[in-house]
């Protein structure tokens, strides 16, 4: 059975995993899917303060490390026997902030013993709102998603399923502890100083989303939470948190006037107290500006929202190929020539023996997605056309794709032509630095291979043996004669690729 482009489906697994390694805390949900909706296997959660575990230089300290590790060693145990393809890690703002975040996930990789996705602000907003709205009854207003993290504060407008607006604010609970109640004091002025500043960050997205409106407000994860069983359990506030419930937790706050008198709150998570007044200021600029008077709690967070996109791509529903499509539409990309470079690309990596496979579909996928947008660069200029592609696809909004995902199709992107170089797969993760220059190879062949732009012109057989990093191209005989431009292309190439130590030999081959 094959799905989109060519690319074989996978059968769903019964039992899937998300691991969320968040600027706060780490958590682990393993669950299986009964009636559309989560079923929890189980749970694991530790707070690892991930966020709050940096150094002046603005890397993660050996401390904080220290315990992610031992936190993703346990996880490893309970998750060895699940299909890899069941498992998805994700990381969130602080490892998108330290300067050492690199160095770090090799580590915990190793530890984990399976791939960790540093996803973008926006992807991060755009998988929390899945996690909630699978968990909410239909509804055809408009909701708006507030969720308040330890490094960052996500803000989504959506309806059912689809997220219309998603944003991430360079402020959470931890972040704002740190720097506006650094010595434990909390006090009315430095609150107030805190939802200040958290109003600023709100006002860049204020107007947009006012234009679009909302009927629902729904809050998710730690800090919103714990608001909620406070009002709840000390009668705040009741059916979710009130605007008046928030100005009586404020008061007690500052009442308590530090952060190690909060945990007599009634309710409050043992965890809690030293960020619950950053989380706070934040929430309540929240309802201030947006003005909300209430807003309804989802247990639905990212989490959540992993889990549900997992059992979405074994349907072959993956939000990955809808954005390929839009890219494509968006930069105005000829789609009859990238069909006709994404069949020859795989074409030949069904030829390229071990050299290039890895676990799963990856490398198919990948060459597919590479090769449909090999040239949506054209549409900002022809000189120099793959640059500018590489740079779309590093930097534009990619719902489904990672950090490391759209790294690696800008890699792919900015090698498909002229001098390949290899400075451009640095910094891929170290699964990719091999692979990704023989996927690059293969899209470059294939790119020539078409260079006539018809169907007609391609050759009617060919093949490629491959012994990495020696390659023959078997043409049928002849057929190079009769296609001079095609001959002078993969000359030039053979030199480009020895360039870069690998030997391409063209070989006249029979049917």
């Amino acid at each position: 059975m094959t799905g989109l482009g060519g690319m074989p489906t996978r059968p769903c697994p019964q039992t899937v995993a998300a691991i969320d390694l968040g600027s706060n805390s780490f958590n682990l949900l393993v669950a299986s899917l009964a009636g559309g909706q989560i079923q929890t296997i189980d749970r694991l959660r530790e707070r690892i303060a991930l966020a709050a575990g940096v150094d002046a230089d603005g890397n993660l300290t050996e401390e904080v490390q220290g315990r992610a590790l031992g936190f993703l060693g346990r996880v490893a145990q309970r998750v060895k026997d699940l299909p890899a393809a069941g498992i998805r890690a994700v990381g969130t703002n602080a490892l998108r902030a330290a300067r050492n975040a690199g160095a770090f996930l090799e580590r915990a990789e190793r530890a984990l013993g399976y791939p960790i996705e540093v996803v973008s602000g926006r992807e991060e907003a755009r998988l929390v709102y899945l996690g909630v709205a699978h968990g909410l009854e239909p509804d055809p207003g408009r909701r708006l998603v507030l969720h308040i993290g330890g490094g960052s504060t996500e803000c989504v407008i959506g309806e059912q399923l689809e997220p219309l607006e998603t944003d991430c604010l360079e402020m959470g609970c931890v972040t704002w502890s740190r720097r506006f109640f650094p010595d434990g004091r909390i006090t009315a002025g430095a609150l107030r100083r805190a939802e200040i500043a958290a109003g600023v960050e709100l006002q860049t997205i204020e107007r947009r989303y006012r234009a679009l409106g909302w009927t629902r407000c729904i809050g998710s994860a730690g800090t919103i939470r714990a608001v909620d069983d406070v009002l709840h359990a000390n009668g705040w506030s009741h059916d979710g948190i009130s605007a008046e419930g928030l100005a009586r937790l404020r008061r007690a706050v500052v009442e308590a006037g530090q952060v190690d008198r909060l945990s007599s709150l009634r309710g409050l998570p043992e965890d809690r107290p030293d960020v619950l007044a950053g989380g706070l200021a934040i929430l309540i600029a929240a309802f201030e500006l947006c003005g909300i008077d209430r807003m309804r709690v989802s247990a639905g967070t990212l989490r959540e929202g992993v889990i549900h996109e997992l059992w979405a791509r074994h349907r072959q529903e993956d939000v990955r190929h809808r954005t390929v499509r839009g890219l494509v539409e968006r930069w105005g990309t000829d789609t009859a020539q990238a069909t006709r470079v994404e069949r020859t690309a795989l074409t030949l990596l069904d030829q390229a023996g071990p050299g290039c496979s890895a676990e799963g579909e990856t490398p198919r996928v990948f060459l597919s997605w590479a090769a449909r947008l090999h040239e949506i660069g054209l549409g900002l200029s022809y000189s120099g056309y793959h640059k500018h592609g590489a740079y779309i696809a590093a930097n534009a909004n990619m719902p489904g794709f990672s950090r490391q995902d759209q790294a690696l199709l800008a890699a792919l992107i900015r090698t498909h032509r002229r001098k390949l170089d290899l400075e451009a797969f640095v910094g891929l993760p170290p699964a990719w630095i091999a692979l990704a220059p023989r996927l690059s190879v293969l899209l470059r062949l294939a790119v020539h291979l078409n260079r006539s732009r018809s169907a007609r012109q391609l050759p009617p057989s060919f093949s490629l043996r491959a012994a990495w990093p020696h390659l023959e191209l078997g043409l049928p005989p002849g057929w190079l004669d009769g296609h001079p431009l095609t001959r002078a292309d993969l000359e030039e190439e053979s030199a480009f690729l020895g360039a870069v130590g690998v030997e391409l030999l063209l070989v006249e081959a029979g049917p």
